[in-house]
């Protein structure tokens, strides 16, 4: 395949084609080992608007709430009342304030479509709940995240990692097409080396909790 610059490492050597179950096309960067959807498959701005709106975030919902405590309930034991902290990408039904509401932290909601937030670092911790797979530009978001902690600063991260390719390619994942950026336990060993990030604890598949350091 033409030499394609990937979006989180920006490596521009020749990138191998990944197949995949769905109509929409992947490549992956042995640089970094993401996966990402080629450009020419994403939807339009207005199109991914109306999908992410279909989503059924309810913060009353059982289900929802213990999902999300699969990042929650790790991150509880890092933090300290009084703590700032933020949900980045909380979607239209923001739920770890009320997970974390007998910390008695605050945790500022911000999503680019439903709270459009002025961000106001820096945040003791942040949380991307099932948000990393939607970065278009993933090394602009990485870059914003951690530039809003400060040193010690805390990243807890839910997104699912592919395996393999051939998991990858009935992969659930996949069937979302706003799904556009899947990450690898390796893509975490970049992050660390390129942001000054270091791995805190690993919950495979889905769950990474990542401190600032001062290795840059």
């Amino acid at each position: 395949m033409n030499a394609i610059a990937c979006p989180l490492c920006g490596d521009t050597q020749a990138k191998q084609p990944v197949a995949a179950r769905v109509p929409r096309d992947y490549c992956h960067c042995g640089n970094c080992a993401l996966i990402f959807m080629l450009p020419s498959s994403h939807l339009s701005l207005d199109d991914e608007r109306a999908y992410y709106a279909t989503h059924e975030n309810n913060v009353q919902d059982d289900g929802y709430l213990k999902f999300l405590s699969r990042l929650a309930t790790p991150m509880k034991q890092y933090l300290r009342m009084g703590m700032q902290g933020l949900d980045f990408g909380c979607g239209p039904g923001p739920a770890m304030p009320t997970l974390f509401a007998e910390l008695q932290v605050d945790c500022d909601n911000y999503d680019p479509y439903f709270f459009p937030i002025a961000l106001q670092p820096q945040y003791d911790f942040i949380l991307s709940s099932e948000c990393f797979e939607h970065f278009h530009q993933p090394a602009q978001e990485l870059a914003k995240l951690v530039a809003l902690l400060p040193k010690d600063g805390l990243l807890g991260v839910m997104t699912d990692t592919w395996q393999s390719h051939e998991q990858f390619y009935d992969w659930h994942y996949t069937r979302d097409p706003t799904h556009v950026s899947f990450f690898h336990r390796d893509t975490y060993d970049w992050l660390c080396q390129h942001y000054g990030l270091e791995v805190v604890e690993w919950l495979p598949p889905r769950v990474m909790i990542l401190r600032k350091s001062d290795k840059l």
